[in-house]
C-alpha cells in the first residue's frame, strides 16, 4: 500500500477526540518545556550583545531560477543538528563541503539553503564557515546522557524562531556525505530512508504505550528515523513537538529505553509521524551505509555510521579491529588526519569512495590540522 493510501486508511479510523487529546497534550508539554528553557534567552548568540537575526535565506540565484522556471523547482532546506564537540565539528565540515559541491552542479537545483542547528546553547568556531542557528540544549539532566534527545528539541526551537524560505526541509546528520546532487524526493507525502533495524511490528507491546490500538495497526508506523527525511515545513512544524515529547517519555520509561536503546529517538519520530497521520515514501536509494552496502548504485548519500575494518587482503572483519580501518569513533577528540591511507585491494567501492571523499574535503578545508 502506498503512503497516500495508508494515510487515508489511518485517518478513517481516527476518532476526533483522540486527535484533540494528542494535540492539546503535545502543545501543553511543549509549551512548558519551551518556557523553562527560553527564560534563559535561547536563540541569541552568546556574547554578541544582541539577538541573532533568525532569517535563514534561500540563495538569491535559486530564488531567481525558481521564478524563471515558472515555479517548477521545489527546493528543500538542509538542516542538521549538531553539538560543539570536536567529533561533531569535523563531520559537519566534511558534510557541508560536499553539500556545496553538489549544490553547485546543474542537477543540484533542488538543494536550497543550509543550516547547522547548534544545540550547545552558544556559538562555536564554525559560525563563520557554516550557516548556523544556535538553540538551547534540554535542561540539565533531561537528556539522561542520551545526547540525541536534544535533536527534536533543537528542531522545535529552530522551526519556531527561524524564517525558512523553502517549503521543504531535509533533515540530515553530520555523518552524511552527498555523493550525488539530491533532488526533492518528497511530494505531498515526505520521503524517508527505511532502516532495517526499525521494526515496529516486533515491538507492539511497547509501542502501544504511545500509539493506542484505536489508531490502527502498528504497521502504520513507518520503519524510519528522522534522518534522512525530506518533508514539508508545515508537516514538520506539527510533528516536531510531538516527536520531542514522545522522545522524552520513551527515555523516561525503563521498558521502552531498554527495548529501543540508541535508536529510541528514531522510533519516537516514526510514532509522532503516525500520530499525525503522516506516512512516508520509503526510498532505499536515499542513502547507503558502508561497509554493509558495498555498491554506490544510484544512491545520493553515504552514511558513515559504522566502522569499516578489513584485512590487508580486503576481507571485512566487522566487530574486530582490522589491519586497515576507518571508523569515525576513532576521532572523538580531534579530526582525522589529512590524506588517510586508502583501503587495500578488494575493499568495496562504497568504502573506497567514502575515504576518497573525506580526503578531498580535508585537503581543501582551511585550518583542518588545527582541529577547529
Amino acid at each position: 500500500m502506498n503512503a497516500a493510501a495508508r494515510k487515508a486508511a489511518a485517518a478513517a479510523r481516527l476518532p476526533a477526540a483522540v486527535l484533540v487529546v494528542v494535540a492539546v497534550g503535545a502543545f501543553l508539554i511543549s509549551y512548558n518545556l519551551l518556557a523553562i528553557v527560553l527564560r534563559g534567552g535561547g536563540g541569541a548568540v552568546a556574547g554578541a550583545g544582541r539577538e541573532r537575526d533568525p532569517v535563514v535565506a534561500m540563495p538569491g540565484w535559486m530564488r531567481a531560477a525558481g521564478s524563471a522556471g515558472g515555479g517548477r523547482r521545489r527546493p528543500f532546506h538542509v538542516a542538521l543538528t549538531a553539538t560543539d564537540a570536536a567529533y561533531s565539528r569535523w563531520q559537519c565540515r566534511v558534510m557541508y563541503y560536499w553539500y556545496k559541491r553538489m549544490q553547485a552542479r546543474p542537477e543540484g537545483a533542488d538543494m536550497g539553503g543550509f543550516t547547522r542547528v547548534l544545540h550547545s546553547g552558544k556559538p562555536d568556531a564554525l559560525m563563520g564557515e557554516i550557516p548556523t542557528f544556535v538553540v538551547d540544549p534540554l535542561p540539565a539532566g533531561k537528556d539522561h546522557g542520551y545526547v540525541v534527545l536534544n535533536r527534536p528539541w533543537a528542531f522545535v526551537q529552530w522551526l519556531e524562531k527561524a524564517k525558512i524560505e523553502e517549503e521543504y526541509i531535509l533533515m540530515a546528520e553530520p555523518d552524511h556525505i552527498f555523493v550525488r546532487p539530491l533532488p526533492n524526493l518528497a511530494r505531498d507525502d515526505p520521503a524517508a530512508f527505511p532502516f532495517f533495524y526499525i521494526t515496529p511490528s516486533e515491538h507492539e507491546s511497547v509501542l502501544r504505550k504511545y500509539y493506542p490500538k484505536e489508531r490502527g495497526p502498528v504497521t502504520n508506523i513507518d520503519p524510519i528515523g528522522n534522518s534522512p527525511v525530506i518533508i514539508k515545513k508545515t508537516q514538520l512544524e506539527k510533528i516536531a513537538p510531538t516527536w520531542m515529547n514522545i522522545s522524552i517519555q520513551m527515555k523516561e520509561d525503563q521498558e521502552t529505553d531498554k527495548a529501543f536503546g540508541w535508536v529510541l529517538e528514531m522510533y519516537a519520530y516514526a510514532v509522532a509521524s503516525a500520530l499525525h497521520g503522516v506516512q512516508h515514501i520509503l526510498r532505499k536509494d536515499f542513502m547507503i551505509q558502508p561497509p554493509f552496502d558495498t555498491k554506490l548504485g544510484n544512491t545520493f548519500i553515504i552514511h558513515f555510521t559504522y566502522g569499516c575494518d578489513y584485512t590487508l587482503k580486503g576481507v571485512l572483519t566487522y566487530g574486530k579491529i582490522g589491519e586497515w580501518r576507518f571508523d569515525k569513533r576513532a576521532y572523538q577528540d580531534r579530526p582525522p588526519p589529512r590524506n588517510l591511507t586508502l583501503p587495500p585491494p578488494g575493499v568495496p567501492e562504497s568504502v573506497v569512495t567514502l575515504v576518497k571523499m573525506v580526503n578531498e574535503a580535508t585537503a581543501n578545508l582551511p585550518g583542518w590540522d588545527d582541529g577547529r
